[in-house]
C-alpha cells in the first residue's frame, strides 16, 4: 500500500490515494480531488466501448442508490446489461417481501428487457438460504447459465463483470470476463437482518478475487488494505442539477408538504435499524412545535414517534420528486446511529442535501467529516439540537450558495469519467 498522510494533518477535501496504481509511469492513481473535474477538455477520449455486465440492488428499488447513477451513466458510453441480485438478506414472510419474491421468480425465465439505449434489464435468480450445502453452487451454476445466455442474445462477448453487491460474486470467473470490478459502498454485513459470517465471507471473497475494488469510505479502504492491491477509494457524487432545482423560484413544494407548520427538520431515505430512533425522538420531543418530515420507506417500528405528533411520515417518493419535497425543509438532517454501517457508510444524502443548499445537521463519521467546513456535525443529542437552532437562527442566502458550490462538481458523471479511466487502465494493464 502507498502509505496515506494522517486523518489528523489532511485537508478532508484533498486528493485521495489509491491503494496502488497499476504500473504506470505515473503519480500513482488518486481518486478525483473533490472540488476539482474528474477531466479536461484536453483530455483523450474514452476508448472503443465494451459490454459491462453490472450486478446491483433492485432496479426499480424505492430509492435510487449509487449503483443507478453509476449504471445509468456506464450506459451512456458502453452497452450495459444490469442484473437484479436479489436481497442479500432471506426473505420474511411479510407481504411486501413475498410480493417482490413471486415477482422476481416470475422475471428469471425472461431474456432481458431493454429500458434505456444501451441499458438492458433482467433478475438473476439467487437461493437466498446460503447456509445451506447446495445455495452457493446452485446460485452460481443457475446464475451463470441465465447470464450467459442474456449475454448471447445481446451479443455480449468478453465482457467487463461489475458487481456493486457481494452475493452474486461467486459467478467471478464464470461468465468469460475480460476484467471484474467490485464496486463497494458499504459494509454489507453490517446490514440489519442479514448472515453476517456468510456475507462478510463472499465480501472477502470478492475482495481478493476482483482485477479492480472501488470503495466509497475511508474505514472500507482501511478494512480491505490488505486483501487487494488494486483497491482505490472513491467517494459518492451527487446529481448536482437534479437536486439544485429546490433553490429555484419555479419549482414549486411537494403538494402534501404545503400545509407543515415550519421549522420543517427533513430526511430522505430509508428509516432503517441503522437510523438513532431515540435521537429522533429527543429532538421531537424538545421541540414540539418543530415539524419532522420523513421522506421514504419506514423499515423500522415508528410507533413511539407517531405519538409525539410533530412526525408526518410520507412513504417512498419517485426520485424525480424529492427536490420538491427538499425545498419544504428549513434543516435537513442525517440521524445515523452509533454502529458498525453508519460508521464505514459514506451517506450519499449528504451530497444531496447540499446540493439544494439547505442547512444540513449530522453525526459525526469520518466521511462526514470531511465536510465540516459546510456541514454542522454533532456529537451527542443535546449537540444536534443546538446546531438545529442555530442553523434555524442563523442561515443566510450566502451560506446557502457556499453549500451548493462545494458540491458543484461532484457530479456523478465526473465520478463516473474517473472510474471508467481507471478500469481502462487496468484493462490494458492486464492484457
Amino acid at each position: 500500500m502507498i502509505p496515506r498522510r494522517g486523518e489528523e494533518d489532511r485537508d478532508p477535501r484533498a486528493p485521495l490515494e489509491s491503494g496502488r496504481h497499476l504500473g504506470y509511469h505515473r503519480p500513482p492513481f488518486q481518486s478525483q480531488s473533490e472540488d476539482e473535474p474528474a477531466s479536461s477538455p484536453g483530455s483523450p477520449p474514452m476508448s472503443t466501448p465494451f459490454p459491462i455486465i453490472y450486478f446491483g440492488n433492485d432496479w426499480h428499488a424505492e430509492n435510487r442508490t449509487s449503483s443507478h447513477h453509476i449504471a445509468e451513466r456506464l450506459a451512456k458510453k458502453h452497452p450495459l446489461l444490469y442484473v437484479d441480485s436479489p436481497g442479500l438478506r432471506a426473505p420474511r414472510a411479510s407481504g411486501r417481501d413475498m410480493k417482490k419474491l413471486w415477482k422476481k421468480l416470475g422475471q428469471t425465465a425472461s431474456l432481458p428487457r431493454k429500458v434505456g439505449e444501451q441499458l438492458w434489464h433482467m433478475v438473476l435468480p439467487q437461493f437466498p438460504f446460503r447456509r445451506l450445502p447446495f445455495a452457493k453452487v446452485l446460485n452460481r451454476e443457475i446464475g451463470a447459465l441465465l447470464i450467459q445466455r442474456a449475454a448471447r442474445h445481446l451479443g455480449m462477448e468478453k465482457p467487463v463483470i461489475w458487481f456493486t453487491v457481494p452475493h452474486p460474486g461467486t459467478l467471478a470467473g464464470h461468465l468469460g470476463e475480460r476484467f471484474s470490478v467490485y464496486y463497494c459502498v458499504d459494509d454489507y454485513s453490517a446490514l440489519p437482518t442479514v448472515d453476517k459470517e456468510q456475507i462478510r465471507a463472499v465480501d472477502q471473497q470478492l475482495t481478493e478475487k476482483a482485477d479492480l475494488v472501488f470503495v466509497s469510505a475511508l474505514t472500507l479502504l482501511d478494512a480491505k488494505k490488505e486483501m487487494n492491491k488494486n483497491l482505490v477509494y472513491s467517494p459518492h457524487g451527487v446529481d448536482v442539477e437534479h437536486f439544485g432545482r429546490a433553490a429555484t423560484a419555479e419549482l414549486p413544494v411537494a403538494e402534501r408538504a404545503r400545509g407543515l407548520n415550519h421549522p420543517v427538520i427533513g430526511f430522505f431515505g430509508l428509516l432503517e435499524a441503522w437510523i438513532d430512533l431515540d435521537l429522533l425522538h429527543f429532538l421531537a420531543k424538545s421541540r414540539p412545535s418543530w415539524t419532522f418530515l420523513i421522506v421514504g420507506r419506514v423499515a423500522v417500528d415508528v410507533s413511539q414517534l407517531e405519538k409525539l405528533g410533530n412526525f408526518v411520515f410520507v412513504g417512498p417518493q419517485p426520485y424525480p420528486s424529492l427536490p420538491s419535497w427538499a425545498k419544504a425543509f428549513d434543516v435537513a438532517i442525517y440521524p445515523g446511529g452509533k454502529n458498525e454501517f453508519v460508521r464505514n457508510a459514506n451517506p450519499l444524502k449528504i451530497r444531496e442535501y447540499l446540493a439544494t443548499g439547505k442547512p444540513v445537521v449530522s453525526v459525526h463519521s469520518r466521511e462526514v467529516e470531511r465536510f465540516a467546513e459546510v456541514v454542522r456535525i454533532a456529537h451527542s443529542n443535546e449537540d444536534f439540537l443546538r446546531e438545529i437552532d442555530d442553523a434555524l437562527a442563523n442561515d443566510t442566502t450566502e451560506a446557502q450558495d457556499t453549500r451548493r458550490a462545494y458540491v458543484s462538481k461532484m457530479s456523478w458523471d465526473a465520478r463516473t469519467a474517473e472510474v471508467l479511466t481507471r478500469v481502462e487502465e487496468g484493462m490494458a494493464e492486464k492484457r
